[in-house]
């Protein structure tokens, strides 16, 4: 947003409103503090209507703008601040945040110089963030620590790094540190609420999302979050009602719109999901859930060449996805290519931990390929067995979730050719290692990574059971770094790098 933007929300704020500026301000004070940034923002606005050169009440505008994520508006605002006089660290600190939500990491670098304070280092934490730079970013966010280590923006943005990064323990730490600081502050709930679901403590996230809910009902967040763990635990309906609520908010909002997506989906209404991406489809992550959630749409409602293009961008991007592997090779079947939708599935329907649907997709695939893997694959689909192996793969599946480790461990051992199957492998080497059984990790994931030795799930789980070990630490790097080359948009394996950058560091 320019300044001629910013005047233009002036004079829309002048046609809206005649309120006494000072009244205004002070209930836009009082909304900021409650943490309302969106009726803050309106009331700062009406208020500026009548007293345009105010440096406290741009300054406030400037902050509403920035927690609200509008770099442009913050900008604005924040140019006037400077032609008014304004200066210091705190302007300084402002115009790095703008530039960061401005899609201008650099600059915000260049802003900081040399300040040594936590806000800077938090700051620089999330440039390096914008950069993909992870261990900079973590390195970053442990100076300001070190700085100060009750800043509770940057204890904030430590307990999240922590929380991508599945190191649940420090995270519970710092998550404790925030209750400390600010424990009835919307972000200390809502993190209370992540740490909690990430460990599969679904009754204790909903408890702390509510709670948010019930003490911001302006906010989104705790309704889109209570929506996301509704959905995660099945419960459609209710995961529906909570975007309703959210909708009535925030309409246009990214997570009511992914949500809204997420839950059509799940129930095939493939028109409402293509009606709700229909012209942002240019714009979306070929990775992402929306832009595959697209992608399927089109196959369903009858454009699969469109949708091969989509699905196959997207496994090229993210090899390791099923999903996408699955879905390019249902686009490659629907257009008449078999031979390839054969090879497409084969990497998951050779798993002895693949399901009815890998085996119909490949059997219809290599039925009209006329390919003599059908005799096996069609026994294999047949098979009583199939039906006792895929209790066993749901059960260690959802005991990974609840983080029940042995339970885990003992499902997956019991599927008949796991010894000899690299996923399998891969999430018993996870289990064993949250046991602490480092050695039976080890050996799960290093035969894992033998079986796909070019598969960048393989390379980093054999890589972080030697980081939770503290073991192997030249080899650990070695395949963190090879893992996040082969997929470089991983926010797991970027955070984990950066642990281990910092471990060897």
């Amino acid at each position: 947003m320019k300044r001629t933007a910013l005047l233009a929300l002036l004079l829309l704020a002048s046609a809206c409103s005649r309120t006494d500026p000072a009244a205004q301000f002070a209930a836009a004070q009082k909304a900021f503090a409650a943490e309302d940034y969106a009726a803050a923002r309106a009331q700062v606005l009406g208020a500026l209507e009548g007293d345009g050169s105010n440096r406290d009440m741009l300054l406030l505008y400037a902050r509403t703008q920035l927690r609200l994520g509008d770099g442009d508006g913050a900008q604005a605002a924040l140019t006037h601040l400077e032609e008014a006089g304004f200066s210091g660290p705190e302007l300084v600190h402002m115009k790095a945040k703008a530039a960061i939500l401005r899609g201008q990491p650099q600059a915000a670098l260049n802003l900081l110089g040399q300040d040594n304070g936590a806000e800077a280092w938090r700051l620089r934490a999330a440039a390096e963030s914008a950069l993909d730079n992870a261990p900079a970013a973590l390195e970053a966010l442990r100076r300001g620590l070190a700085a100060n280590p009750r800043h509770y923006a940057l204890v904030h943005d430590y307990a999240r790094f922590l929380i991508a990064a599945q190191d649940y323990p420090a995270a519970g730490k710092a998550v404790e540190t925030l209750r400390q600081i600010g424990p009835a502050r919307l972000d200390t709930l809502m993190m209370t609420g992540t740490l909690a679901a990430e460990q599969g403590q679904f009754d204790g996230a909903e408890s702390s999302y509510k709670a948010a809910a019930k003490a911001f009902p302006s906010r989104i967040e705790p309704l889109t979050a209570l929506a996301s763990l509704a959905e995660m635990q099945g419960r459609i309906d209710a995961a529906g009602s909570f975007v309703a609520q959210a909708a009535k908010i925030g309409p246009g909002h990214p997570e009511v719109i992914d949500l809204t997506v997420l839950l059509a989906s799940e129930k095939g209404d493939w028109e409402t999901v293509r009606k709700t991406l229909v012209g942002r489809e240019t714009s979306l992550d070929p990775r992402s859930a929306n832009a595959m959630s697209y992608a399927e749409a089109l196959l369903r409602l009858g454009h699969p060449e469109q949708a091969r293009a989509m699905f196959a961008q997207a496994l090229l991007l993210s090899p390791q996805n099923p999903y996408a592997r699955i879905m390019l090779a249902e686009a490659q079947l629907a257009v008449g290519d078999a031979r390839s939708a054969l090879r497409t599935v084969q990497p998951l329907s050779s798993s002895v931990l693949a399901g009815e649907r890998e085996l119909d997709l490949a059997v219809r695939a290599a039925t009209a390929a006329r390919d003599p893997s059908v005799g096996a694959l069609t026994a294999r689909l047949q098979s009583p067995a199939l039906k006792l192996n895929q209790q066993l793969v749901s059960a260690g599946q959802s005991a990974l979730v609840r983080q029940d480790w042995s339970a885990a461990l003992a499902a997956f051992g019991k599927i008949p050719g796991h010894e000899n199957d690299a996923e399998a492998l891969r999430l018993m080497a996870i289990a064993a290692s949250r046991l602490g059984q480092v050695d039976l990790a080890f050996g799960y994931a290093d035969r894992a990574l033998e079986l796909a030795p070019r598969n960048a799930d393989m390379m980093h789980t054999a890589a972080l059971v030697r980081l939770e070990a503290g073991r192997d630490r030249d080899q650990m790097l070695r395949l963190m770094k090879q893992a996040s080359q082969l997929d470089p948009a991983n926010r797991l394996f970027r955070v984990d790098l950066a642990r281990a950058v910092a471990t060897n560091g």
